[in-house]
């Protein structure tokens, strides 16, 4: 069964899954990033595999770039702001300047779905 591509979905669709899941798993991972790495890591592990199926509602590669770009920086702008609210200190390391954070998950998201949207396109 095929995926409905991303560009056929309403926007209402469109903004849920580019926008509010992405932030939803981001606040999640927040969150648990000051109780137990292991949790933390698990819940980007989901969402990594989400960017990368997410990429298999692309017929393009700059599609799924923009798509991925975006939830990728919503996530890790969700990431820091939960973390922030929750206010524990992080069991991972979110990098010296933690508001880099939010670029690097953003240009993992973009790559991912690259990645997804080619491994669709090799089995159309």
């Amino acid at each position: 069964m095929n995926p409905v591509p991303f560009n056929e979905r309403s926007t209402g669709a469109r903004v849920v899954l580019a926008g509010v899941v992405p932030a939803a798993i981001g606040a999640l991972a927040g969150v648990l990033v000051g109780v137990s790495s292991g949790a933390y890591w698990a819940v980007s592990a989901i969402a990594a595999i989400g960017g990368l199926l997410a990429g298999f509602e692309h017929s393009d590669s700059r599609g799924a770039a923009r798509r991925g770009f975006v939830a990728g920086l919503v996530y890790g702008i969700a990431l820091l702001l939960a973390h922030a609210i929750a206010g524990t200190h992080a069991k991972v390391s979110l990098g010296s300047f933690p508001p880099l954070l939010a670029v690097i998950t953003a240009i993992i998201g973009a790559v991912l779905a690259i990645i997804g949207e080619r491994i669709s396109r090799s089995r159309r």
